[in-house]
C-alpha cells in the first residue's frame, strides 16, 4: 500500500518566495507526495491569501507562535487526516521541492523512520553561504549533536526532512512542551529520533539561502542561535525530556 505523504513549507511573511516554492513544486510534479499544503505562522504581508489564490491549502496559525508550534500544527493535521509521512521544508525558497523524493526513498525502500536532509553530504549543496553560518551549521551544531547523541550527523540544523507521523505518537516524546514553540522543536525531534533508536538516515539535499535584499533569514542573532542549541544542552544534561 502506498504511503500517504503530506509536504508542507512553514512560512512567516514569505509571500514572494512562497510563490516560487509552489511554482517549483508544481513544475516538479513531485512523485510520492499525496498533498502539498502551506502552514502560515501568522503572516501579516498577505502570504496566506496569495497561497490560497494559487489553489494551495493553507493551515493558518494566528497570532504568530513560532516555527516549532507551526510544525506541531502540521503534525496534528497529518495525524487527524491519516497521513503516514510528513515532509517539512522552508517557506522562503531555500529548499528544492524536486528533491523531496530523496527524503522519501529511505522511508519507502529501507523502512526508515526519520530522514534528515544534509547540504554537507556528497551530492548536497549550500551555495554562497557566509563563513560564520557555515561554521555554525557544518561544525559547531553537528559536533555538539554528535557528542550528545553518539551518532555522527553532518547537518543537524537543516529543517528539510521527512518522518513518519507514527514517530510522534511515541509517549517518550513530548512535543507539546511550550519551550519547543520556536526553533527548539526541530533539533528536539531529531535528537529524540536518534536517541530512541528509530531508523534515521541522512541524504544529500540543496539548501541555498536567498539574497540579502529578499530577506536572508528571520532568525535573530544570539536568541535564535541559542534556540537551536538549547535542546541539545538541556537534553544532553537531562534537564528536559
Amino acid at each position: 500500500m502506498a504511503l500517504r505523504v503530506l509536504a508542507c513549507p512553514i512560512a512567516f511573511n514569505e509571500k514572494a518566495k512562497l510563490v516560487r516554492v509552489i511554482a517549483r513544486a508544481r513544475e516538479a510534479d513531485i512523485p510520492g507526495v499525496t498533498d502539498f499544503m502551506v502552514c502560515d505562522d501568522g503572516s501579516t504581508d498577505g502570504t496566506a491569501e496569495a497561497v490560497e489564490a494559487l489553489g494551495v491549502r493553507v493551515l493558518r496559525q494566528s497570532p504568530r507562535s513560532g516555527v516549532g508550534a507551526a510544525i506541531r500544527r502540521v503534525i496534528d493535521f497529518a495525524r487527524a487526516h491519516k497521513y503516514d509521512v510528513v515532509v517539512i521544508m522552508a517557506g522562503n525558497d531555500k529548499d528544492r521541492p524536486q528533491e523531496i523524493p530523496r527524503l522519501l526513498a529511505p522511508i519507502v525502500d529501507q523502512g526508515a523512520d526519520f530522514v534528515q536532509g544534509s547540504r554537507y553530504l556528497p551530492g548536497g549543496d549550500y551555495g554562497n553561504m557566509p563563513l560564520y553560518r557555515r561554521v555554525a551549521t557544518q561544525l559547531v551544531h553537528p559536533w555538539l549533536f554528535t557528542l550528545v547523541t553518539r551518532r555522527r550527523i553532518t547537518d543537524s540544523t537543516n529543517g528539510f526532512r521527512a518522518f513518519r507521523v507514527a514517530l510522534c505518537d511515541d509517549p517518550r516524546l513530548n512535543l507539546e512542551q511550550a519551550w519547543l514553540d520556536a526553533y527548539e522543536l526541530e533539533p528536539y525531534l531529531f535528537f529524540k529520533a536518534v536517541t530512541l533508536g528509530y531508523r534515521v538516515v541522512e541524504v544529500p539535499v540543496t539548501k541555498i539561502y536567498p539574497p540579502h535584499e529578499l530577506g536572508y533569514t528571520k532568525m535573530a542573532p544570539i536568541v535564535g542561535w541559542w534556540s537551536i542549541l538549547r535542546p541539545l544542552v538541556l537534553l544532553g544534561l537531562r534537564l528536559r525530556n
